[in-house]
């Protein structure tokens, strides 16, 4: 069996690669700028040139079983990237054949969400679960469902996008979508920041540090300072945020009763500032055959290193 499988986790402005082996232990990484050239064929030519000399190192190309890659409107069976937004291949892009072609191994590409709960299966808390969801609570709210031991990709590659359901009809703009009220806008770090804006602006009498922050400066780590200082505006916002989460974590959990949510990605650092609001309208939401059966849990990936890992587990 081979030895070792090359991650490559492409976002909006860096890619970030290495070589794993089977442990999920990244023997040796690099990154690059996502959108250097206007052409894909020039970005895997790049990522060709910094890689080569890595698998050199590793023993040469006949000691890995292939190339796994998340990316943004990555469809697992197709091999394309369809439409993504934030990088300059416009259009559908042919990405696994021509990296495949490219590289002379199997290549393997799914959006980045399903990637990071591949990753969660193989080398993360949710290793041995054969049905559990992640929920990645970053600058937006990704996620991957696992039923069966299988991700859900449903019959076009696209299915699991819990970020974009609809949590408060009618509600805050999502100003990527243009559609109002999803889980994405009050659950991300960016919601968090938003709700701050508003809750400072409708409290006006409330005290509080953050009114000392610049708007430009107002992001959902500054908000978590202020929480862990008592500040009651950046408590509430967390509490708000987590009330939020949790009514949308018992749809989910009524739709497919998983093992465990794992969340994972910067808002995570909050610890139990939004975990507890999160499990508490979780819980207040399910019927009762769903109650206290779901664990919610943090993610014990390295943040730095999740991503890599979770593009090679799609190659084992």
């Amino acid at each position: 069996m081979s030895d070792f499988a090359i991650g490559v986790d492409i976002g909006g402005t860096n890619t970030k690669f290495g070589i794993v082996d089977q442990q999920g232990n990244i023997l040796i990484q690099d990154r690059m700028l996502t959108n250097a050239g206007d052409d894909v064929q020039d970005f895997i030519d790049e990522l060709h040139q910094k890689l080569l000399p890595m698998i050199e190192k590793s023993g040469g190309i006949e000691k890995f079983i292939g190339i796994g890659v998340g990316a943004p409107n990555g469809n697992f069976y197709s091999g394309n990237i369809e439409y993504a937004a934030n990088l300059k291949w416009k259009g559908i892009i042919p990405f696994s054949k021509l990296t495949s072609e490219k590289f002379g191994l199997p290549v393997k590409l799914t959006n980045d969400a399903n990637a990071a709960a591949m990753g969660e299966m193989k080398y993360g808390c949710a290793k041995g679960m054969k049905h559990f969801i992640t929920i990645t609570l970053g600058t937006g709210v990704g996620s991957g469902i696992v039923i069966d031991g299988n991700i859900v990709l449903g019959h076009d590659g696209f299915a699991g996008e819990l970020g974009h359901t609809i949590i408060r009809p009618g509600g805050r703009l999502h100003k990527g979508t243009g559609i109002r009220g999803t889980l994405e806008s009050y659950a991300s770090a960016t919601g968090v920041r938003e709700t701050a804006l508003e809750m400072l602006s409708d409290n006006p009498t409330i005290k509080s540090t953050l009114r000392e922050v610049s708007i430009n400066d107002l992001t959902s780590h500054t908000v978590f300072e202020a929480a862990i200082k008592g500040d009651k505006i950046a408590n509430d916002i967390f509490d708000y945020t987590g009330q939020i989460l949790g009514e949308a974590l018992a749809n989910f959990v009524m739709f497919s009763s998983p093992e465990a949510i794992v969340l994972f990605g910067g808002l995570t650092k909050a610890g139990e500032l939004i975990l507890n609001p999160t499990k508490k309208a979780m819980e207040a939401m399910l019927v009762e055959n769903f109650k206290n059966k779901v664990k919610i849990l943090f993610s014990d990936l390295k943040e730095a290193d999740a991503a890599i890992l979770g593009a090679s587990a799609l190659v084992w």
